[in-house]
């Protein structure tokens, strides 16, 4: 018979608080061995038997699962490697939750049916190469095959949302937006007039890409006309459009003319879909980017004072 100090279950529960169906599970998943069995074969345990069942109480309670501390106790790993293991572990069921409890915020934003919130979890769970993938097929399926301008293919494809690790419900919100608005029909086909049209002026001759400073021409123009409180129907939005389309005509080498103030019209109708600014704020968001002032409003107020004055005077 060993001599030594030995304890049985209930002396190692009433050392350590543990209740004694746990301490008999963990002699019984073998991370906690008895050291020896008596005559009745009840289990004994020495004091290195009770300073593992502390180290077995700390990993557990820090969520070491039962794997990696068989292993630390076989000495397979050190505990600064379980520790590792463990927490690389935890980042990922963190990033996870936080996600989880996104969704739920947006969830409880929205009057959403069970299956609206099990497609929210499933969007909002997409991985970042399945992000990737639904920007790239929105891209091909409406640009794809029409001659559109290459600085403009080029900023669709790079600007994808890049979902952070710990993303706020507004950035969750909005990912779950953008993923459903590049699958709506209306706005794939309303993208694709905008290509097409596109591509129409291209084979025309028109190759002055982006339109950068006039497009910020128009908007600080605009924007001085409605700060000051001018109608898209009134005398003075005449002469606010007279100066708009002479700066337009100059930058596509085109005249003054009702019939092209008609094109104007169309053109900017056609480019006017509210929804493609909702697309780059939503990425923006999503990213963490500054966004844009919206320019929806503007142009608006353009393509309704080239209506009401279809012709220089």
């Amino acid at each position: 018979m060993d001599h030594r100090t030995l304890y049985s279950i209930g002396d190692l529960a009433r050392r350590t608080g543990l209740p004694v169906r746990t301490i008999r599970f963990y002699s019984d998943a073998g991370v906690l061995p008895p050291t020896y069995r008596s005559s009745a074969n009840h289990r004994r345990y020495d004091l290195t038997a009770v300073a593992r069942l502390e180290l077995i109480r700390t990993l557990r309670e820090l969520g070491v699962d039962l794997a990696s501390i068989h292993r630390v106790l076989a000495e397979e790993i050190t505990v600064s490697e379980a520790a590792i293991a463990h927490a690389e572990a935890l980042d990922v069921q963190i990033r996870v939750l936080r996600l989880r409890r996104a969704v739920l915020r947006v969830v409880a934003k929205r009057d959403v049916s069970p299956e609206e919130m099990k497609l929210m979890h499933r969007i909002a769970q997409l991985s970042e190469a399945e992000r990737h993938r639904l920007i790239n097929d929105f891209v091909d399926s409406t640009f794809g095959g029409v001659d559109a301008n290459p600085e403009l293919m080029a900023l669709l494809r790079s600007a994808v949302p890049d979902l952070p690790d710990e993303p706020t419900a507004e950035q969750v919100e909005c990912w779950i937006e953008l993923a459903e608005l590049v699958q709506d029909s209306d706005f794939r086909a309303s993208v694709r007039r905008m290509a097409e049209h596109q591509a129409a002026e291209r084979a025309a001759g028109d190759r002055t890409g982006l339109h950068h400073d006039l497009t910020n021409h128009v908007r600080d123009q605009v924007a001085a006309a409605v700060a000051a409180g001018i109608q898209p129907a009134s005398a003075q939005a005449g002469l606010v459009v007279s100066e708009l389309v002479a700066r337009y005509a100059d930058t596509f080498g085109a005249v003054d003319s009702p019939e092209y103030r008609a094109q104007m019209v169309t053109r900017l109708t056609i480019a006017n879909d509210p929804r493609v600014e909702r697309y780059w704020h939503l990425i923006a968001t999503i990213n963490g980017s500054p966004t844009m002032t919206p320019l929806a409003p503007i142009f608006s107020w353009f393509i309704e004072a080239l209506q009401r004055h279809p012709s220089r005077h």
